[in-house]
């Protein structure tokens, strides 16, 4: 059986980028390839296709990013 989520927590890539401070919802695959710890989504329906995060999961990573000297 999969993780069980609230889906009130699920947040698209818009969302991410808004977190995390990126200028554009595109820049987050940057972060996915720039960063190995970044945050996997929990819903990708496929290649061009809808990928959606936790949104506790990428204020976690943030929050750590910002604590690192």
């Amino acid at each position: 059986m999969g993780k069980l989520v609230d889906v009130d927590d699920l947040i698209d890539s818009a969302a991410v980028a808004e977190i995390v401070g990126l200028s554009s919802s595109s820049n987050v695959a940057t972060y996915r390839g720039r960063y190995a710890d970044f945050p996997q989504p929990v819903v990708n329906l496929g290649s061009g296709r809808c990928l959606l995060w936790l949104r506790p999961d990428v204020e976690a990573w943030n929050d750590r990013r910002r604590r690192k000297p």
